[in-house]
């Protein structure tokens, strides 16, 4: 049955990516633990609110703050610690660099990962071809040195999920379709068959490829010993607290050990010790079949919107229909470790870290030598996580190191409004997390993570995504998408902030730099949108131009200096008048809350994978969709970026951005 693609709402058109991104966030949680909004609101009275610096969101919108632009970019370059010239914000088909720095394309779709991988031919795509390929859109990008150098390593990328109308030629058409009364343009889908399927799910996964740099230039080496796809069928093992238990047992693996393939791996990270984290989001999306409302799982898979159906999966692979092995979803929304420097090895799903929508899993090893890795739960209303180890860090070991997430402490978020944040032990038998709850063992208070947290109280966020420790501060940074379902009466003059659609970020202060404290301290670093419209309630300095500000942060990196970059998804021509990028923002000082816009992205694109080298002289960029806006498909797209072939699709890319002579980026 064809599947029609375009508009959800009266007449505004939304692109595939739009809507599965629109049915991933629902806001399955239903508690009535407080939101965000309500602990800010409380937390901030209007007078300090707007006294302070959040001052700039009560600027009429009849005198706008970009009509002293000359003098406050003026003091923005005499607070900035960030030397660039700020680029132009916009929309169009290229990519945009700061001037004096190269933005070089390193890995497009369907690139060689081997030396004797075959040569992309969109027109003849196979499965076989592919899983020996670079896969479909980029998100995470991380680098770990090899001899520890700077200019050879390992770049490791997360696949997140596949964009089959503008992937396979001939398989989307633009028909008018008449739905409630109106006939519109639609972008319609074709038949999926398994071979089409068997495509997407080697797409899916992550790419582990050596890098060097050459005459200054990044290039791929393709017979590097290190080479390795991960797909959607790649053998993996469940380690930690759930491994063997019942809830996670299949008709295909008795033992409830072995899984077969990582989805939807949206950030991630890289440890102290080398091993790549693949962080498992939306995994929901892939499972089809329905469950009786009284079956044991029901509850659960609710909670995380399974089966959302939003993939053709289960037509063809029964381990991916809820109503023919309804544990086979409790082996997904994991985050995975690979031992990149072992490409024989067996990834493995670390239960012990929880099961949600997990956005990033980046980690820091604290001062006492645990290990620390922070995780947001992508979804309007879900929680912020932490988990630390029980073990300790070895410098001197990395074979001690490879078990470390296996056993520790799950935490979650409770932000008070005193400025406090309490981090909530999710261990069964303590407080509401026992068997007379439905919470048999640690195992089960695992699987159910979400409904673990509902029952603390943990705080609901605005789309926790990519969270990141500052080493060299103690500052945790959290970015929170936005929030359009936030209801009026949930906003105030202090909290402006209804609908938002913006986003904002949250710093976190761990106690004495201790990441494993259970008692934080938290604030607002800004909230996200146009400044010149008072409503919209931002809160960038006035320092910042008329192109630093962006809305939709998602994901973030700290640099060698301990400055703060942030990506965007979901600014564009409709919403801001601007695609994502990278922008980079001042978090102490004079400068604190300027923001300067340093790369955008082509038309359609989402904004990933920022990552530096260790001497941050390269920044490390994923272009993720490009070309996936207004009526895109494979032979119409809204770019035909990084190619500019009539005989090349649009390609999702990895992109090396290096300042021209040389030097630390930024």
């Amino acid at each position: 049955m064809d599947k029609h693609l375009g508009s959800t709402e009266e007449t505004e058109f939304k692109t595939l990516t739009e809507q599965r991104e629109e049915l991933e966030d629902i806001g399955q949680n239903c508690s009535n633990n407080p939101t965000m909004g309500d602990i800010i609101n409380r937390r901030f009275s209007r007078r300090s609110f707007l006294g302070g610096s959040l001052a700039v969101a009560a600027i009429s919108t009849t005198v706008s703050p970009f009509a002293l632009l000359s003098a406050d970019e003026a003091r923005a370059e005499s607070t900035s610690r960030f030397d660039f010239k700020e680029i132009e914000a916009g929309v169009d088909e290229k990519h945009h660099v700061a001037e004096g720095y190269d933005a070089d394309i390193l890995l497009r779709w369907g690139d060689k990962i081997f030396a004797d991988s075959p040569d992309f031919d969109p027109l003849k795509q196979t499965a076989e071809a592919q899983g020996r390929q670079f896969g479909y859109n980029n998100d995470y990008v991380g680098f770990i040195p090899l001899d520890g150098s700077p200019d050879h390593g390992l770049l490791v990328v997360n696949h997140e999920y596949t964009n089959a109308e503008i992937m396979f030629p001939n398989f989307a058409r633009v028909e008018k379709v008449t739905e409630d009364g109106k006939e519109e343009d639609k972008v319609v889908l074709g038949e999926y068959t398994k071979e089409l399927v068997d495509i997407e799910m080697a797409a899916h996964g992550g790419t582990v490829i050596e890098i060097r740099k050459v005459d200054g230039k990044w290039q791929p080496v393709l017979d590097g010993k290190y080479n390795r796809r991960i797909t959607a069928n790649t053998e993996m093992q469940l380690s930690g607290p759930v491994a063997g238990h019942d809830r996670v047992k299949t008709v295909a693996d008795p033992t409830g050990k072995k899984v077969f393939g990582t989805i939807n791996n949206c950030a991630g990270g890289v440890t102290a010790w080398g091993t790549y984290m693949m962080a498992e989001e939306n995994f929901n999306g892939y499972f089809g079949g329905e469950l009786a409302e009284d079956h044991p799982e029901f509850k659960q898979l609710k909670r995380l919107g399974a089966p959302g159906g939003q993939y053709e999966w289960s037509k063809f692979y029964d381990r991916f229909d809820v109503s023919k092995d309804p544990s086979e979803a409790n082996r997904f929304g994991w985050v995975v470790e690979v031992d990149p420097l072992d490409p024989t090895s067996v990834p493995k799903k670390r239960t012990a870290v929880g099961r949600f929508k997990h956005e990033g899993c980046e980690s820091i090893v604290n001062k006492d030598g645990r290990v620390v890795l922070y995780s947001g739960d992508d979804e309007r209303y879900d929680y912020v996580y932490k988990f630390v180890t029980k073990g300790t860090y070895n410098p001197n070991d990395r074979a001690a190191n490879m078990d470390l997430f296996d056993e520790g402490t799950l935490y979650v978020a409770k932000f008070d409004e005193d400025g406090t944040v309490t981090w909530m032990p999710i261990i069964h038998g303590e407080g509401p997390l026992t068997a007379e709850n439905g919470f048999a063992s640690q195992a089960d208070v695992l699987i159910n993570t979400r409904l673990a947290a509902d029952a603390l109280g943990a705080t609901k966020m605005d789309r926790p995504e990519d969270i990141q420790p500052n080493a060299k501060t103690g500052k945790v940074y959290v970015m929170l998408t936005n929030n359009t379902k936030r209801k009026e009466e949930e906003a105030d003059a202090a909290n402006p902030r209804a609908k938002n659609a913006f986003g904002h970020i949250v710093e976190i202060s761990e106690t004495d730099g201790d990441f494993a404290s259970t008692k934080s301290k938290w604030d607002i670093l800004l909230k996200c949108g146009d400044p010149s419209v008072a409503e919209v309630g931002a809160s960038f300095s006035t320092a910042t131009t008329k192109n630093g500000w962006f809305g939709m942060p998602d994901n973030c990196a700290i640099d060698a200096d301990g400055r703060l970059w942030v990506s965007t998804d979901g600014n564009n021509e409709k919403e801001t008048g601007r695609t994502d990028g990278v922008w980079a923002v001042e978090t102490e000082g004079e400068g604190r809350g300027t923001s300067k816009l340093f790369f955008r992205v082509p038309v359609g694109a989402e904004m990933c994978g920022p990552s530096f080298n260790l001497t941050s002289d390269t920044f490390f960029l994923a272009v993720q969709h490009p070309g996936d806006a207004g009526l895109a498909t494979y032979e119409k797209p809204a770019t035909r970026w990084p190619d500019f072939r009539d005989d090349m699709p649009v390609r999702p890319a990895v992109v090396a951005v290096t300042k021209q002579g040389g030097g630390k980026i930024g």
